[in-house]
């Protein structure tokens, strides 16, 4: 388990790596104004979001298509921030081989297509992939996840190789949850890039 007491970006700039790249990968429905990871887009230029497509009918093939497209783009293998559905979407890019190689990636609240109230439309996202990871990685999991048991996303993490911060009652930790700029976040992928070997910045 990684430790809670993560590094807090500082004011009034904030904290993000100058390199590598970092690619989000939302989930079903897209990550509205609200939602932290549109927060990191609009602040920090080297943080781009990924094209899926279809987001309100989402296709596991097309998916990984976009998302191996997208990777092909970086001038370096990238951070990946991965949410919701957009974590099964990096399980399956690494399950397949990781042809389009990544330097870490922080998955956060991923959803349990199986369970009886997930959304009709992610269902073809299951089963989940469960092979382990070839890079560093951080699953992020909230005690009240809506579209997954937590003991889900830990028994998912332990076969994924990866290690898990518990961020408590913070429900799909999106918009709704209030995080704003979600700066734990922020220090949390710090901790990821410098496993990684990345140069960072603070400013």
């Amino acid at each position: 388990m990684v430790a809670m007491n993560s590094p807090i970006p500082p004011e009034p700039c904030g904290w993000l790596p100058a390199a590598p790249p970092v690619l989000l990968v939302p989930g079903y429905l897209n990550s509205g104004p609200d939602h932290w990871q549109s927060h990191w887009e609009k602040r920090w230029p080297q943080v781009r979001r990924v094209d899926l497509g279809s987001w309100d009918a989402p296709d596991r093939e097309l998916w990984q298509e976009r998302f191996q497209a997208a990777l092909q783009t970086c001038s370096e293998p990238p951070l990946v921030v991965a949410h919701s559905l957009g974590c099964l979407v990096v399980a399956d890019h690494q399950a397949r081989g990781a042809l389009v190689p990544v330097a870490a990636a922080l998955l956060v609240a991923p959803p349990d297509p199986g369970q009886p109230e997930a959304p009709v439309a992610i269902r073809g996202f299951g089963p989940v992939d469960r092979g382990r990871f070839k890079v560093p990685g951080l699953v992020v999991t909230s005690s009240n996840d809506p579209f997954a048991a937590e003991a889900f996303v830990l028994d998912l993490a332990q076969a994924w190789g990866l290690n898990t911060h518990s961020l408590g009652p913070c429900g799909h930790i999106n918009a709704d949850s209030g995080l704003g700029e979600w700066r734990e976040g922020l220090g949390l992928l710090a901790e990821l890039q410098a496993a990684a070997g990345k140069p960072g910045l603070h400013g």
